[in-house]
């Protein structure tokens, strides 16, 4: 298989036209090997518009999205990011590809070790992987004063939790699909003076959700 013109292909075909039209976001796409970061049977499908299972009854998300997160977050080299949801790692290395540090959560501990090998591929050495419950403030992970410039969450929520919101320092972003199928949304939050935030929806999509996540009380009629 010639992965070069799949991976061309994928930049161009799939993810330009999904409105990615940040040069350097696209350039890191083609530089970064995705084919190295899913299930040696599925690597021949790495670069489809499709979630690729990656074990535990996870999925990796499609291409577009990843590269719609970066786009949105878009992370400078002096930021300190939080991933919910390790994964493949593949992620997290766009991520770390442009930021100063990622630290990145994932609840499976085989996920997270099958990452670690991927990243240390990849040579990403800026990345602290960490095993624990992502839907749990992240003080319990990063400790209790911890702020990010970035935070994404890999995972849909019902509602958006508060916690994450205050982890972010001010002018961070954080990147989280909210809602419950068949709508949910790409939202992006952006932390401003005086603890407010600035919320704006992206686009409809429906993900997986987030393991543990909080439900909001919900009413019966």
């Amino acid at each position: 298989m010639d992965f070069e013109q799949a991976r061309f292909n994928m930049v161009e075909q799939q993810i330009r036209t999904w409105e990615v039209l940040d040069q350097g976001v696209l350039d890191l796409l083609l530089q970064m090997k995705r084919e190295d970061f899913v299930p040696v049977a599925y690597r021949a499908i790495a670069f489809t518009d499709m979630e690729i299972p990656i074990g535990d009854s996870q999925l990796m998300m499609a291409p577009k999205m990843e590269a719609r997160i970066v786009q949105e977050l878009a992370p400078k080299a002096t930021d300190r990011v939080l991933e919910v949801g390790t994964g493949s790692g593949y992620l997290t290395a766009l991520l770390a590809s442009r930021a100063a540090t990622v630290t990145s959560v994932e609840f499976y501990d085989s996920l997270s070790r099958n990452a670690a090998s991927n990243l240390d591929r990849a040579n990403i050495r800026n990345v602290n992987l960490k095993v624990g419950d992502g839907a749990e403030s992240p003080a319990t992970f990063t400790g209790p004063d911890e702020k990010f410039d970035v935070i994404v969450l890999t995972g849909s929520v019902p509602t958006m939790p508060q916690a994450y919101l205050d982890a972010l320092t001010e002018n961070g972003r954080l990147f989280a699909i909210v809602g419950d199928a068949p709508v949910m949304k790409a939202t992006l939050y952006t932390r401003a003076a005086d603890k407010a935030f600035v919320r704006a929806e992206i686009f409809e999509t429906v993900i997986a959700p987030l393991i543990n996540a909080k439900q909001p009380s919900r009413f019966d009629f």
